[in-house]
């Protein structure tokens, strides 16, 4: 697939370690890594709609008050 677009976001320091974590121990690349995830979660929203959403907001602010 040739990708043409780009997006361009900004991470919390911590996040960005993760991910580059999960990249080196998949042998992957950052963006491969960021787009493996994004692709999984759209076709996660595609499927459940904006239930997924909620669910993900509801354990963000759990893991945030703890």
């Amino acid at each position: 697939m040739r990708k043409e677009e780009r997006i361009g976001i900004r991470v919390s320091a911590d996040l960005k370690k993760t991910l580059i974590q999960i990249a080196k121990s998949e042998n992957r690349s950052l963006a491969q890594v960021c787009e493996i995830f994004l692709k999984s979660g759209a076709n996660f929203y595609r499927k459940q709609g904006p239930k997924y959403f909620q669910r993900l907001l509801t354990i963000q602010r759990g893991e945030t008050e703890e």
